[in-house]
């Protein structure tokens, strides 16, 4: 490693790449979240100057000056005439160890530092400002700072995205045994980003990466023996990958609720993507507010819903969720006070926790027969919060709010009848309960129906059953998290950084994140890949989507062997994934595609009654196709038409020519006379 090339990267992208971001995440009027976001360049400058020249605790002094010291300590020694070499090299070990301490405890408070700055700030600018305190943490050799600073440089945090230099910074930590470095490496190595393109090379990373700790591997290699990627297809081997991250984000869950992504997908309409349901509008939110203000009370609830826990691209906010249920529960909305409770119960800086303060409001909304505040009285009973623990009373009132549908109630009657508590253990009432809460999208439900599955506990064993569930778990982890970052890159034109966020998920099994990053390869905008490679990986993503069982990756795996793009050109191939699409998924696009290759014969039978029965089909699937199929039925049928008269003029002129030449070229006129002959016979017959 050339740590003087590193540096000049690092100053050179620093220089030039840190400027100010202008992250309008909805729009140009959303301030309060996209605020403008600009680093102080000279300050990084200053503290990333030495990262790896400082990789080491010994290089903390300077040589020079441990050179002077060891000289003076040596000469005292000699004068003193000790010659005792052990002593000198007890005095050299403990001003290293001595500048060591004294520089890891430094670089561990600056790197405690910026993640509390990171954690608390609301505003781009201020987050920011952490990857300071990360530039002189890892400038002293902090290697958890380091994993921040190469992580910055690979998603282009801020605008400081350098692959090369994130690669540098990355093998440099994969020698000190960082499984965060074995995993990007691996990523970089599977898609050849800035390294060579070296699957068997990945697959290594990636086991180092696992067998060091690190999720995001365990994920990856989960998937890879489960869809059989570069590896023989296994689905022990993929079960016990995703049961250890599984086990990871339900222990996460049990503390508190998951907070589920928004995941955007990129092969919408532009007009849709736009104003994405995904994603809440500025102007629409300052609408809702405004309707909140003036008493709206669904939309009360609504908005302290979303500030709650941060949903449609907006900032969790305690403050604001709790102004919003406090006007809706003054108004008598009896959600808005199940929620309140709910907030005192499990405790923030809005609502400290209060178990009396969450018993009074979850009983007022339990009054009124809310399920929320069934739910919420049937936990303090349970856990004995603010009461004495009740296992009768927890059940009655979970059974009350499951009956309601509530799926929370639903997940906790079944953990009751599968752990025994307060009941007798029944695996079949708590696969039932697991079961209805699951289809409400209940994470410990979904969890607990995947551990049941995977052990055969009161349901027929199925390894694959439970792995898809695992999986479902195992998505809804913090890295969940890059789908809206890769979205708003996306949308303020930084492509480079939206594809390799896009990326990794894809590598971890996110089918729309595959589905995404195909999107952006073929629209070759990224600068990040080669060219003449970007049709071939999209290709593959739009694969490994379409086994995901996305339609419209089957469409376009259509697509791409009808007319070559990054394969050759196939269309029997071509015309397979077409009758996939259409006959599993319906997809009109796929019916009309089909049919135009059975109207002119392209890889199959030419037949133009199938191919008008597909145009009708997708003019039936879809209303968007009526215009096209419109279009498509009347050149078919025009080109029959032409082609009928053809024929028939050919087969004409040929029986003339044969008439001519046995009857000779007065036929016509014997065929005449015959034909009066025969009239005038059939009239005698009637009137005779």
């Amino acid at each position: 490693m050339k740590p003087l090339f590193l540096l000049i990267e690092i100053l050179i992208i620093l220089g030039v790449t840190i400027k100010t971001i202008e992250a309008e995440k909805h729009s140009k009027k959303q301030k309060g979240r996209n605020v403008t976001a600009q680093v102080s360049v000279n300050k990084v400058k200053q503290y990333l100057s030495n990262v790896l020249e400082q990789r080491k605790p010994i290089n903390v002094i300077s040589k020079k000056e441990n050179l002077l010291e060891n000289k003076k300590n040596h000469h005292k020694l000699r004068r003193k005439g000790i010659r005792n070499k052990d002593l000198w090299k007890r005095n050299e070990d403990h001003l290293e160890n001595q500048a060591k301490n004294n520089f890891t405890d430094e670089g561990d408070q600056l790197f405690k530092m910026g993640i509390k700055i990171l954690q608390q700030s609301k505003s781009q600018k201020q987050k920011a400002e952490a990857y300071i305190f990360f530039a002189k943490a890892a400038d002293l050799g902090n290697l958890k700072a380091m994993e921040k600073m190469a992580d910055a440089l690979l998603f282009g945090n801020f605008g400081m995205q350098n692959i090369t230099a994130a690669i540098q910074l990355y093998e440099s930590l994969a020698k000190e045994g960082s499984y965060k470095a074995q995993n990007a490496l691996g990523f970089l190595s599977s898609y050849g980003i800035g390294m060579e393109y070296n699957q068997a090379k990945a697959l290594i990373y990636y086991t180092f990466g696992s067998a060091g700790g690190s999720m995001m591997s365990q994920m990856i290699l989960g998937y890879r023996y489960l869809s059989g990627i570069n590896v023989l297809q296994n689905c022990e081997v993929a079960l016990s990958h995703y049961k250890k991250v599984a086990d990871y984000i339900a222990d996460k869950l049990e503390k508190s609720e998951g907070i589920p992504v928004e995941k955007v997908r990129l092969t919408e309409r532009p007009e849709n993507l736009s104003s994405n349901s995904e994603i809440l509008d500025w102007d629409i939110y300052q609408y809702y507010k405004f309707l909140a203000e003036r008493g709206d009370v669904q939309i009360q609830v609504s908005l302290g819903q979303l500030h709650l826990i941060g949903r449609k691209g907006l900032d969790q906010d305690y403050y604001k969720a709790l102004y919003y249920f406090l006007k809706a529960a003054k108004a008598g909305s009896a959600n808005a006070m199940a929620f309140i409770g709910k907030m005192y119960l499990e405790g923030n800086a809005a609502a400290p926790q209060n178990n009396a303060t969450a018993f009074k409001y979850f009983s007022m909304a339990a009054s009124k027969g809310n399920a929320i505040g069934l739910h919420g009285l049937g936990l303090l009973y349970f856990y004995g919060k603010g009461v004495p623990v009740n296992y009768a009373e927890a059940l009655k009132y979970f059974q009350k709010a499951a009956e309601k549908g509530w799926p929370n109630a639903q997940f906790q009657l079944g953990f009751m009848y599968y752990s025994g508590s307060g009941v007798w253990k029944d695996y079949k009432l708590a696969f039932k309960y697991f079961y209805l809460a699951s289809q409400s999208g209940q994470p410990l439900a979904i969890y607990y129906l995947a551990e049941m599955y995977a052990t055969g506990t009161g349901v027929l064993r199925s390894c694959r059953t439970a792995v898809e569930l695992y999986k479902g778990v195992c998505e809804l982890g913090h890295w969940a998290e890059k789908f809206l970052t890769a979205y708003f890159a996306y949308k303020n034109g930084d492509i480079d950084s939206s594809l390799v966020q896009y990326a990794l998920l894809a590598e971890m099994g996110y089918e729309v994140a595959q589905s995404n990053s195909a999107f952006i390869l073929e629209s070759k905008k990224a600068k990040i890949l080669e060219k003449e490679k970007m049709y071939p990986m999209a290709l593959l993503l739009w694969n490994r989507a379409a086994i995901q069982g996305n339609a419209f990756a089957r469409v376009k795996i259509g697509d791409y062997h009808y007319y070559g793009y990054g394969t050759k050109r196939d269309y029997q191939t071509a015309a397979t994934h077409y009758s996939i699409a259409a006959d599993k998924y319906h997809s009109a696009q796929a019916m009309f595609n089909l049919g135009y290759m059975y109207e002119h014969g392209l890889g199959i039978t030419k037949d133009i009654h199938l191919a008008r029965r597909l145009y009708d089909m997708a003019a039936q699937t879809s209303p968007d196709a009526h215009i096209p199929v419109f279009l498509a039925l009347m050149k078919l049928e025009t080109v029959h038409l032409l082609q009928d008269i053809l024929f028939f003029n050919f087969t004409m002129r040929w029986k003339w020519t044969v008439l001519d030449n046995t009857i000779g070229p007065c036929w016509d006129l014997f065929v005449i006379g015959l034909i009066v002959a025969v009239l005038i016979f059939l009239l005698r017959n009637r009137y005779g």
